[in-house]
């Protein structure tokens, strides 16, 4: 008799403390667009810096309220003027299909900053309906309902 083994338990799942290791880690190095809503929202310092590290034009066709513009490409020379190290700092770029977020995290990082990267960057942030700026002002659309729920005040993740 042979036994086929689905694709998704071909490899085995991890022991679980393994698997809490893994993502215990990966917490330390990703946030969402939900959770830095929510600590933007509250009031107060977040107690973080939020940065934006796409281009001009891209932070002039949209940007979330309170982010610091900070090109990938000059981090490493203006970083030191705009940024205390001792204030943690949250990457975000255009989206998933793009990694200047992590590029601009690996810079801050190698200049000596505490960093995490927003999973999902400015599109998701866009299509959970949350607001943002333009040079034309503030816009808001309505959340999309394959990434947020639209009736509700968060995910419930």
């Amino acid at each position: 008799m042979t036994t086929t083994v689905n694709p998704v338990l071909r490899v085995a799942p991890a022991a679980p403390a393994e698997a809490a290791a893994h993502f215990r880690a990966g917490l330390a190095f990703h946030t969402d667009v939900s959770d830095v809503a929510a600590a933007l929202g509250a009031g107060g310092d977040p107690g973080f810096v939020l940065v934006d590290a796409r281009s001009t034009e891209a932070w002039d066709q949209g940007h979330i309220p309170g982010a610091l513009h900070l090109p990938t490409a000059l981090v490493p020379e203006q970083a030191g003027q705009l940024l205390d190290r001792s204030v943690p700092v949250v990457t975000y770029c255009w989206g998933p299909g793009c990694n200047g977020a992590a590029r601009a995290a690996l810079a801050l990082a190698e200049l000596g900053y505490r960093v995490k990267e927003m999973l999902g960057g400015f599109e998701y942030w866009v299509r959970e309906g949350l607001a943002f700026e333009t040079w034309q002002g503030r816009e808001r659309r309505a959340p999309d309902p394959l990434t947020a729920p639209v009736d509700a005040g968060d995910c419930g993740c």
